[in-house]
């Protein structure tokens, strides 16, 4: 069993009768999102590029896991995904734009204008995409939750990663001025700011020696001590999808272990 299907919180039924869509859910945050979501009485579409393991993680997650294969970049792909969520659950309740993709650490002059393009692609306009594919669904059905996840890079940067710091402070203007655009719609817009965590995404950004050798790094510099679980992140989304949140709109989440302090 993945680690991300385990040691999660027993159900309170939080966000029953809601149907939700996750992206990057095959792996990391997003698989962990989407199992606690379902835990939580929700179902769930688990999008994700990797066709293979989104229907490995929605065949361990049952019924309520719908897997869907999208590239996030692509507009009419994500069209086709709302459809299918529609289609096959009713309506969407929640989006959690969570795909992204990071940057290895060089300094300005070596980013090259493909890897600038593709981060910002994934990591901002990926975001924006999805919003704007799933905003009428939720207007239609008088209101909804969008989350995406940015980082604490965009709060406390470090050298070395100019185009990802850029895509996720970009993430956070953009959701902040969705959050005031949409309000009439009784559509709420969060961000979750993830500190270092325990994901394979870790692993891109450069450190050497393997993934807790990298864990064991960046913590020396948290104040917690404890680099971020996925299950810490899912819990945050679970609170902003759910009805607990309905008077939440705008917040920019840390989930950082004090990373920010």
């Amino acid at each position: 069993m993945p680690a991300e299907l385990e040691h999660t919180p027993a159900s309170a039924g939080r966000l029953r009768g809601k149907v939700a869509i996750v992206t990057g859910a095959a792996s990391g945050i997003g698989l962990a999102t989407a199992t606690q979501f379902i835990q939580e009485g929700a179902r769930v579409v688990l999008a994700d590029r990797d066709r293979e393991r989104a229907w490995s993680a929605a065949a361990a997650l049952g019924p309520d896991a719908l897997p869907f294969a999208v590239d996030v970049t692509d507009a009419d792909q994500i069209a086709a995904m709302v459809e299918a969520a529609t289609e096959h659950f009713g309506t969407v309740d929640v989006l959690y734009s969570n795909a992204g993709i990071a940057e290895s650490v060089k300094p300005l002059a070596e980013i090259g204008i493909d890897e600038w393009r593709l981060v910002i692609d994934v990591n901002l306009t990926a975001f924006f995409l999805c919003a704007r594919a799933v905003a009428p669904q939720m207007r239609a059905a008088g209101g909804g939750s969008i989350i995406v996840t940015a980082s604490i890079a965009a709060r406390r940067p470090r050298p070395g990663l100019a185009a990802y710091v850029a895509s996720k402070s970009g993430a956070i203007g953009l959701a902040r001025a969705l959050a005031i655009e949409l309000a009439p719609d009784r559509i709420r817009v969060n961000v979750i700011n993830p500190g270092p965590a325990r994901t394979p995404m870790l692993r891109e950004f450069g450190f050497a020696g393997d993934e807790e050798d990298a864990v064991r790094q960046l913590e020396s510099g948290l104040p917690l001590g404890q680099a971020i679980d996925p299950q810490d992140i899912a819990a945050a989304a679970v609170f902003l999808a759910g009805d607990e949140a309905a008077k939440v709109t705008g917040l920019v989440m840390n989930v950082d272990s004090g990373r920010d302090l």
